[in-house]
Parts: C-alpha cells; structure tokens; sequence
C-alpha cells in the first residue's frame, strides 16, 4: 500500500483563506506531488465568458514541482453553473467546455462533475432529463480535447438526482457516453451507507478517481479527525485494482484557519500504517 501515499492529491478548498499560491508552497513542503484545483473565485476565477490565465496555474505547478491532475468547477447550489439547470442553458454548457480547455492547457486528465440539482417545487424527471442532455454535451466537447469527465454522486441536501451507487448507475445508463467516468466522494459515499465495492462492483475501472477522505461518517475530515478504517478503505481500493488519484477534499470550516493541519494529519496516518 505504500503506493498510494504517492498518489495523495492535494485541494485548495479549505484554502480559501490563503493567497493561492500559499496552497502550492504547502504541498511542496509537505511533499504532496499532486493537486486538483479547485475554481474557488479566490484563487481561480472561472466563468461561462472568461478566466483568470493559465498560465498562472502553469507557473505555480513548475515553480512548486506539482502535477495537476484534475479540475474541480464550482457547481452546486447556490453556483450558477448547474448541469441540470432549467435556464441559462447555453452559459452552462460554455463554463464546463472552458473547464475541459483549462484541463488540456495544463494536461490534467478529466475535469470533477456532479448531475446538479433540481428545484423542490418542479419535477424531479424534468431535472434529470436536462442534466442528462447537458452531460452528453459537455462529454462530447470532452471527447473532442481528450479529457475524461468523472462525476460524482451528491448527498441528499446538495441534490435529489443521485446520491447513491445504483442511482448513479442508472444516470451512467442514461448518458450512455465512453467519456463519462466516476469519482468515490468518501462523503456522499457514507452518507447513503454506499462501500468502496459497492461502486466497484458497479462501475469497475471506469472508477477513476477519488475524493479520499475521512468522516463520521461524513463530513469531509482529514484522515484521523473521523471514524473509518484507513487500511481498510486502502485494501479496498488495491483489491479492486485501483490506479487512480486519492485526492484530499478536505473542505471543512475546521481546517480554515491552518489548513495544512489537514494534510499533515492524514500524512501522518499514512506514516503510522507504514510502521505497523
């Protein structure tokens, strides 16, 4: 399993607080060679007509010796940029192809994306059929530039399209495009009491990708700071073969104010399963 501590991915989400080039200093010193980026408006602003330069990105990945292997839109609500959005369809679409083009320009290998959500008060069908339209889309501008698209599932308070492992499958089923993935969001895994084999007995190694993190069960914890079994989760992902990124999405108002608490912490609880 010593694998995988290689594979640790950094996110800039909890940040936020934090110049964004502070978030690229840390990784380095921490030894993290890996990131995915986050568009919080903060540090990477993204919208349906513009974006601060690549270049930028570029620099800090050279400067700070990271790899940037994924970008992750801002997407849920109160975001305007939802897939399954019943207005301003055309904006939607063009914010996720300048996604997939910031993805190509740095070589990362898939952009991060969810079903969006759906209002309360409209039919759940009608969301579902939109998101479903818009995903075949943007997977086709995707196709085009050679970027994946891994989507993941939402927990019921973020939206009621999918959140668990068989509605996902059935949203999959729907799209029905080679270009759309999967991501294990460790969260919205726990929260509908979903396993990492329930996904890969669904999804097999269309699973690409990984928002590894801790929770009781959820709450997007550094590994320590929660209740799962961190050798257990890593032997079920090596059984299953997986290759793909843990990425550490440790988007908690907790590690706001020293966010590299986060990664310490889970570095170091990868070091303790070393020794044993």
């Amino acid at each position: 399993m010593k694998n995988f501590k290689n594979r640790l991915c950094g996110m800039n989400s909890h940040y936020r607080f934090y110049s964004f080039e502070r978030f690229f200093q840390e990784m380095n010193r921490l030894g993290i060679k890996n990131v995915e980026i986050w568009t919080g408006p903060m540090h990477f602003y993204v919208d349906y007509n513009k974006n601060q330069s690549v270049e930028q990105l570029k620099e800090y990945a050279k400067k700070y010796d990271v790899k940037i292997i994924g970008i992750c839109p801002e997407q849920t609500n109160p975001k305007p940029n939802n897939v399954a959005s019943p207005t301003r369809q055309e904006d939607v679409y063009a914010y996720y192809c300048r996604m997939v083009d910031i993805a190509k320009e740095v070589n990362a290998q898939h952009i991060l994306i969810t079903t969006g959500w759906a209002y309360y008060d409209e039919s759940v069908e009608g969301a579902w059929n939109r998101s479903v339209e818009m995903m075949r889309k943007v997977c086709d501008y995707a196709k085009a530039n050679n970027i994946l698209v891994a989507i993941e599932a939402l927990q019921p308070d973020e939206s009621v399209l999918a959140n668990s492992v068989e509605q996902l499958k059935a949203y999959l089923d729907a799209v029905n495009h080679p270009q759309l993935k999967v991501c294990i969001d460790f969260g919205a895994m726990a929260r509908v009491n979903n396993t990492i084999q329930d996904y890969f007995d669904a999804f097999g190694k269309d699973v690409i990708h990984t928002h590894f993190v801790d929770g009781k069960p959820t709450g997007h914890l550094a590994w320590s700071d929660g209740t799962r079994d961190l050798k257990q989760d890593l032997l079920d992902l090596e059984v299953n073969g997986y290759h793909g990124y843990l990425s550490l999405e440790s988007v908690n108002s907790r590690y706001y104010e020293k966010p590299w608490e986060a990664e310490e912490k889970t570095l170091s609880a990868f070091d303790q399963l070393e020794t044993k």
